[in-house]
C-alpha cells in the first residue's frame, strides 16, 4: 500500500470513528504533511481518495470538510468487457445522436459541451473580432504546416504545468482533438492491428479506431482510478497490442483522475512491451484540483507518448483548435495531418495564442473549475433524490460529464427514446463500448446555468424509468 493510501485509510478510520464530526473542517494539507512527515502531494492524493469516496468535500479557498450524513451513492464497479479484440460498431447510433444536435429540446444531457456563456470568454471573442477586422489576410493564406508558432509557444508553457518539457517545434496543431486522435492512430498502427482502450471509453475515439480499420481491445476500468494495469498486462501477454489509447486525467465518460503512480506504471508497461501510448488530455486543464495533475507524457523519456488535446472543452468546440505532441512520431504525424487536411485556420489560433499569453485562459479556467465543481455536486444531489437506491454514479474530479449505471433491469436506450419525446436528449451507454455494452448506463453533461430545468428533467427521467425495463430474455 502506498503512503497516500495508508494516510487515506487512517483518515477514513478517524472519520468513521467520529474523530471528525460531519461538516467539520479537516486539517490543512500543509498541517497534515507536517504531522505525518509526508509530502504535500501525498496529502493531496489522500484527500482526493476520500473525496472520490464521498467521505469529504472540498470547498474552494476554504479547505476540506467531512461530508454531511446522507444517503450514499455507490460508485460503478470495475467494468468487465469482452476479453478479445473486437471490431467497433454502433456508428449508426453515434450518427443519430450527432444529427439530433440543435433540435428543440427542454434539456440536452448528451453532448460534452462546455459553458460558453461565461464573461471570462469576452476577451477571446474581442480578440477574434479585432483580428478578423484588422488582419483578415492572415485568415486567408496558408499557415505553417505545424500550426501558428505563437500558439505553439504558448502550448509549451501550458504543458509545463502538466509536467512536460516541450518546445514549440514539438507540437502539431490539428482541427480539434478528434482529428488529433485519428491522426495518431494512423501514425502508430496499421489496418487490422489492435489498440487497447478503456471500457467504457469515449465514442469518438472508438469511431476513430473503426475508421482506421483497427480492432479495439477493451480493458477493465475502475471508476475511481482508471484502467486496470494488471488486466492490461494480461491482455498484452495474450494479444499483439500495437498501442494504448487512454484518457487518464479527467476521463470521459467517468471523470476520474488516474493516480500518479498508476500513470507511471502504465508508462513503464508500454516501455516493457515497446508500444505507443496515445494520451487524450482534452479535459486535463479543467481538473478541479490545482495545480492540475501531471500527464503520462511527463514520464516520457523516449518519445513513445503522443499527447493529444484541444480547446474544445476548455473554451469552445467551434474554434476547432487541437494539437498533438507526438514525440518520436512527429514526422509521420505531420505527414498524415498534411495529406488529410493540410493546414488549420489561422485566426482562431492567433486569438487563442493571445488569450493565453495575456492571462485570459488561466482566469477562465479558474472560473470554470469552480462552476463545474458546483454543478457536479448539484447533479449528484439530484440523482441521490430522484433515482433508485441501486443506481451507481461516477464522481468526476474535473470536467463536466459523469457516468450513471442504472439497475440492470432498466434499458437506457428505451429511456433515451421515451425522454426524447419529452424534450430530454440523452447519451445511452452502449455508444461508449466497441460492441454495445453498457445498455443500462448513461453519460450526462451536468452543467447548465439553469439548474431548475435540469432538476425537472432528472425528475422526469426517474418517472419514466418504470416504462423502460429490459425485455425478458
Amino acid at each position: 500500500m502506498s503512503r497516500y493510501q495508508q494516510l487515506a485509510a487512517r483518515l477514513k478510520e478517524q472519520i468513521q470513528l467520529g474523530y471528525f464530526a460531519p461538516a467539520s473542517r479537516l486539517p490543512s494539507v500543509r498541517q497534515l504533511a507536517s504531522e505525518h512527515g509526508v509530502s504535500l502531494s501525498t496529502v493531496q492524493e489522500a484527500y482526493r481518495v476520500l473525496e472520490r469516496d464521498q467521505l469529504i468535500v472540498a470547498r474552494p479557498k476554504s479547505g476540506y470538510f467531512v461530508a454531511e450524513e446522507r444517503k450514499a451513492i455507490s460508485r460503478p464497479e470495475q467494468s468487465k468487457p469482452p476479453q478479445r479484440p473486437m471490431d467497433v460498431s454502433l456508428w449508426e447510433d453515434v450518427l443519430a445522436m450527432l444529427l439530433g444536435h440543435g433540435v428543440d429540446a427542454v434539456c440536452e444531457f448528451q453532448h460534452a459541451m462546455p459553458d460558453m456563456a461565461s464573461s471570462t470568454l469576452k476577451p477571446l471573442l474581442k480578440s477574434l473580432y479585432e483580428l478578423n477586422r484588422h488582419r483578415p489576410q492572415d485568415g486567408m493564406k496558408y499557415g505553417h504546416i505545424q500550426g501558428d508558432a505563437g500558439l505553439r509557444e504558448q502550448l509549451s508553457r501550458l504543458t509545463a504545468s502538466a509536467g512536460c518539457h516541450l518546445m514549440a517545434e514539438d507540437f502539431v496543431v490539428t482541427s480539434g482533438c478528434q482529428e488529433a486522435l485519428s491522426v495518431c492512430l494512423r501514425a502508430v498502427a496499421e489496418p487490422g492491428e489492435i489498440v487497447a482502450v478503456e471500457s467504457p471509453g469515449f465514442y469518438g475515439a472508438m469511431q476513430a479506431i473503426k475508421a482506421a480499420n483497427l480492432k479495439a481491445l477493451e480493458i477493465p476500468t475502475d471508476s475511481r482510478d482508471g484502467m486496470s494495469i494488471d488486466a492490461l498486462r494480461l491482455a498484452m501477454d495474450q494479444w499483439p497490442v500495437k498501442a494504448i489509447l487512454v484518457t487518464p486525467t479527467v476521463n470521459n465518460p467517468q471523470g476520474y483522475v488516474m493516480p500518479l503512480e498508476k500513470k507511471q506504471a502504465l508508462y513503464q508497461l508500454a516501455q516493457e512491451f515497446d508500444i505507443a501510448i496515445i494520451e487524450d488530455d482534452i479535459y486535463g486543464d479543467i481538473a478541479f484540483d490545482y495545480p492540475r495533475p501531471k500527464t503520462l507524457k511527463s514520464f516520457d523519456d523516449d518519445g513513445r507518448v503522443l499527447l493529444c488535446s484541444s480547446f474544445s472543452k476548455t473554451l469552445a468546440p467551434g474554434f476547432r483548435v487541437g494539437w498533438i505532441a507526438p514525440g518520436r512520431y512527429r514526422d509521420k504525424v505531420t505527414h498524415i495531418k498534411y495529406v488529410s487536411s493540410s493546414m488549420c485556420p489561422t485566426l482562431p489560433q492567433l486569438a487563442i495564442g493571445r488569450f493565453i499569453r495575456e492571462g485570459g485562459y488561466e482566469r477562465h479556467l479558474s472560473a470554470m473549475r469552480q462552476h463545474y465543481r458546483k454543478a457536479r455536486d448539484l447533479m449528484l444531489e439530484d440523482i441521490r433524490r430522484f433515482f433508485p437506491e441501486q443506481t451507481r454514479v461516477s464522481y468526476p474530479e474535473g470536467g463536466f460529464v459523469l457516468w450513471m449505471e442504472l439497475p440492470k433491469k432498466y434499458d437506457a436506450v428505451k429511456l433515451a427514446e421515451r425522454a426524447k419525446q419529452a424534450g430530454i436528449i440523452l447519451a445511452p451507454g452502449q455508444m461508449f463500448s466497441a460492441t454495445g455494452k453498457y445498455r443500462h448506463c448513461l453519460r450526462f453533461n451536468f452543467i447548465d446555468r439553469n439548474h431548475a430545468s435540469r432538476e425537472a428533467a432528472l425528475r422526469t427521467l426517474s418517472e419514466l424509468l418504470p416504462e423502460c425495463q429490459l425485455s425478458p430474455s
